[in-house]
């Protein structure tokens, strides 16, 4: 087997969205072709509720999917569908805008609030998709131990273990954590998109050392291995997923194939035509 090695490192960047909310942007419109299929990352890490409380009040979405994760806290959410739920500490959900949705996450205090959010695009020929989203909760993901390393599988498989099956396009997450000093091997599909974010703590990838809320994206190769610190516990986020190699037209909250595509989105939001599938 072939060692991916490093591609590509981006720090996050601290900012603002929403209503109000600080939060770390790791990856954006800039880092579109290399990251092919996966969009926007952003992290929330805070004990401050001053920093989140404010949320992400009703706001559109169309041709995306988005995976939020939490590892602590919880944040509420009312969609266009008629749905509202929560999602809790080690809980996520998997949201398909599709041809659109308007939604809120509102944060409530806690402790801590850290996790992140994901946005994976749609191919194009199920950018116009009906909306949808479901819970993934502890019991429907898989957990896998190697050595002292703890692998918890929220979509796609690994070493036989299996999470959820993405409703789209192929793409694993994994939650990973590793004692100080752990290594782990992971075998990955040859020909997908494959990158790591250093959630908490320090990691140690291919000799070199990424800070905390860092996205590693690897070149081509069909394995990797991550590890911590010899003095310090990590954290680490692993996502791999099938690249579309489709022209990308975005705009906030909205993105499609063109401009043309993009710009109807934004009329139709203005004449109240947005939702197709209420």
């Amino acid at each position: 087997m072939a060692e991916r090695k490093i591609l590509k490192m981006v720090r996050g960047r601290e900012t603002v969205d929403g209503a109000g909310v600080h939060l770390v942007r790791v990856l954006s419109n800039r880092d579109v072709e290399d990251f092919d299929p996966f969009l926007m990352l952003d992290s929330f890490d805070s004990t401050d509720p001053g920093d989140y409380i404010a949320g992400f009040p009703m706001h559109p979405h169309r041709g995306i999917e988005t995976i939020t994760y939490l590892i602590s806290g919880r944040i509420e959410h009312e969609d266009s569908l008629g749905n509202k739920g929560a999602i809790d500490a080690g809980k996520s959900q998997w949201m398909t805008a599709g041809s659109g949705i308007l939604h809120q996450e509102m944060p409530k205090p806690s402790e801590r609030m850290l996790g992140f959010q994901l946005w994976l695009n749609l191919p194009r020929t199920e950018k116009m998709t009906a909306p949808a989203y479901f819970d993934i909760t502890p019991d429907r993901m898989g957990t896998a131990r190697e050595g002292n390393a703890e692998i918890r599988v929220i979509s796609g498989s690994f070493s036989g273990v299996s999470g959820v099956k993405p409703p789209h396009i192929p793409a694993s997450l994994y939650d990973i954590r590793l004692p100080r000093g752990e290594k782990l091997d992971i075998v990955t599909p040859p020909e997908e998109t494959v990158f790591v974010f250093s959630i908490v703590g320090q990691a140690l990838i291919s000799g070199r050392t990424v800070p905390e809320k860092t996205a590693v994206l690897f070149g081509e190769g069909d394995r990797i291995c991550v590890g911590a610190p010899p003095d310090s516990d990590s954290r680490v986020i692993f996502f791999s997923g099938k690249p579309l190699h489709e022209p990308v037209s975005w705009g906030g909250p909205i993105v499609m194939n063109t401009r043309e595509e993009l710009e109807l989105a934004f009329q139709e939001l203005e004449e109240g035509t947005f939702i197709k599938h209420p």
